[in-house]
C-alpha cells in the first residue's frame, strides 16, 4: 500500500497551505492508499480524525506528530497522546515514550540544518524504525550522509512528502507490504522494517529518484 506519512496541514500547522479536505482529494488523485498527518508537535484528537475520514472515500486517514526534539525533527506514531511528549524533549527521553507505548518512530530529514544525526544514532544505537531517506526536504547532500550512515547502522528507509501543499504531496511515499486497516497496522509495518521509499513520476523530485 502507498503511504504518505509525513504532511502539514493548514489547520494545525501554521507554517502549510494545505486545507484537509483538498488533502484527501489530491490524496486519491495522484493514487495514494493511505495518509498519515503530521502536524508539529500536535496530534489530531480522535474526534477530529474521524470526522475527516469519513469524507475519504477509502483512503486511510491516521493521524501522527512531528515531534520538535531537542536534537531535531522525529515523526512518531501510534501515541495515545503527546501528554509526555512535548517541544524540547531530548531524542534519549523520545525514544522511551516510544518504547514504553509501542509505537513508532522515523528520522524526519536527518542531516537537514546540519543535525549530527550519525552523532545520535553513535549514541542510541540504530534504534529507529525508520529513516526518512527522500523528502522533499531531503537534499542530494543529506541523502548521500544518510546512505553513508544506513550502510554501517542498517536502519529501514522510508519515503514522504513533507508537503506543506498540495502540490508537493505524494512526491515521495513509502510502499508498505500487507493491508494496513489502522494505525496499529500501520505503526506494526514500521517496527517490523516492512516500508520502501518510493517517488511518483512526473512529481519534482529534490532527493532524485529513488
Amino acid at each position: 500500500m502507498k503511504f504518505d506519512h509525513h504532511l502539514h496541514t493548514s489547520r494545525h500547522s501554521p507554517d502549510s497551505v494545505m486545507d484537509p479536505l483538498e488533502l484527501l482529494e489530491r490524496a486519491r488523485e495522484i493514487g495514494l492508499d493511505g495518509v498519515v498527518i503530521t502536524e508539529h508537535d500536535h496530534q489530531w484528537a480522535p474526534a477530529e480524525l474521524a470526522e475527516l475520514a469519513a469524507e475519504a472515500r477509502g483512503l486511510k486517514v491516521f493521524s501522527g506528530v512531528e515531534v520538535s526534539a531537542r536534537e531535531g525533527h522525529f515523526l512518531v506514531y501510534g501515541l495515545p497522546d503527546l501528554s509526555d511528549v512535548g517541544p524540547g524533549i531530548s531524542v534519549g527521553e523520545l525514544l522511551k515514550v516510544v518504547n514504553r507505548r509501542g509505537a513508532a518512530i522515523v528520522a524526519a530529514h536527518p542531516f537537514r540544518w546540519l543535525q549530527p544525526f550519525d552523532e545520535i544514532v553513535g549514541r542510541y544505537g540504530p534504534a529507529f524504525h525508520g529513516v526518512e531517506f527522500v523528502s522533499n526536504n531531503v537534499t542530494a547532500e543529506t541523502r548521500a550522509l544518510a546512505d553513508a550512515l544506513l550502510q554501517a547502522s542498517p536502519m529501514p528507509r522510508t519515503g514522504s512528502s513533507d508537503a506543506h501543499d498540495v502540490d508537493t504531496l505524494g512526491c515521495y511515499y513509502s510502499e508498505v507490504e500487507g493491508p494496513v486497516e489502522t494505525i496499529a497496522d500501520f505503526v506494526a509495518a514500521l517496527r517490523r522494517g516492512a516500508v520502501q521509499p518510493r517517488h511518483r513520476k512526473g512529481a519534482r523530485l529534490t532527493s532524485g529518484p529513488v
